[in-house]
């Protein structure tokens, strides 16, 4: 059974409805400087710094003649399919964050397990994170505000303390108490040890190489993506308050998620491809199991 919603944008969010200052208000010129003035007020994640800068590097393994076999090409990419696709497109993002979608437990478990092995954070952050996101989009409550640059939205945000982290646990209280939330948002960093162990194990240093290292950087960029290149860059099909945009390059990387400005237009549709040529497989795959039976409460909406 499909739901249908209603249009949710800042304007009318039942939490908080503010809108994007125009270039023409005159206190624009000095809310954009306090902006720009936020990074140094919020303290940076060394810890995060050094895993990300040392993540950058490891790849560089792949460039060993010795390291690689086309076997652990094909994990990589299963692997980014499994991690990217079904964990963050499918299970972080349009079920655990906006709740597009209900399935039985043991496949929302699956999908949320996927999603915690691509390496984006646990799964209570990047929900909460997300969650703000939308609620202020490209204003300065925004953990990836988009008009403070591209290296900020992209990366910058990441390694820094989110602006208001009492926000992010008032926002995801509905999902804080499951257990098991809290076992991968716990171990989510033992839990890709763990795989890379596994994959030692069946493959030896290729598979590790290519389906840790080089998956994890590139599953990263392409989700930072949406957050920087879809503010960006792209054509607009709806008149959202926000920047956001369609890209159809980021799109193919992320099974999807580059049509951000249909997403943003109807934020709780599982379904952000609306036109023949926007690919979404992602919501191809969420149809496929609702066909089955196995998808539930799938809500879309076209405008």
């Amino acid at each position: 059974m499909k739901e249908t919603m209603t249009l949710l944008t800042q304007s009318d969010h039942p939490i908080r409805a503010t809108a994007q200052p125009s270039e023409s208000d005159a206190n624009y010129e000095a809310s954009s400087v306090l902006d720009n003035n936020l990074e140094e007020t919020q303290p940076t994640r060394w810890a995060v710094v050094i895993s990300t800068v040392l993540l950058h590097l490891a790849p560089l393994l792949a460039l060993n003649p010795a390291w690689f076999n086309w076997n652990a090409i094909g994990v990589a990419v299963f692997l980014y399919w499994i991690t990217i696709g079904l964990g963050i497109s499918m299970g972080f993002h349009r079920m655990a964050a906006h709740r597009s979608f209900a399935v039985p437990k043991p496949i929302e478990y699956f999908l949320v397990m996927c999603g915690t092995l691509a390496g984006q954070g646990s799964v209570l952050g990047w929900v909460g994170y997300h969650r703000m996101h939308h609620l202020y989009t490209d204003e300065s409550k925004d953990p990836h505000d988009s008009n403070r640059g591209f290296w900020w939205s992209h990366l910058s945000w990441f390694m820094h303390d989110v602006p208001d982290e009492a926000e992010r646990l008032r926002l995801t209280k509905d999902v804080a108490g499951d257990r098991f939330y809290q076992f991968c948002h716990k171990y989510h960093t033992l839990l890709q040890v763990a795989l890379g162990v596994v994959l030692y194990a069946l493959g030896g240093m290729p598979f590790v190489v290519w389906g840790v290292f080089v998956r994890l950087i590139v599953g990263f960029h392409s989700t930072f993506c949406v957050n920087s290149i879809c503010h960006m860059f792209g054509y607009r099909s709806h008149n959202t308050k926000d920047t956001s945009t369609n890209n159809w390059w980021v799109a193919l990387l992320t099974f999807g998620e580059g049509w951000h400005n249909n997403h943003h237009a109807v934020q709780s549709s599982a379904r952000f491809g609306w036109n023949w040529w926007e690919l979404d497989m992602v919501w191809m795959t969420i149809s496929l199991l609702e066909k089955l039976g196995l998808a539930t409460k799938v809500k879309t909406k076209r405008i």
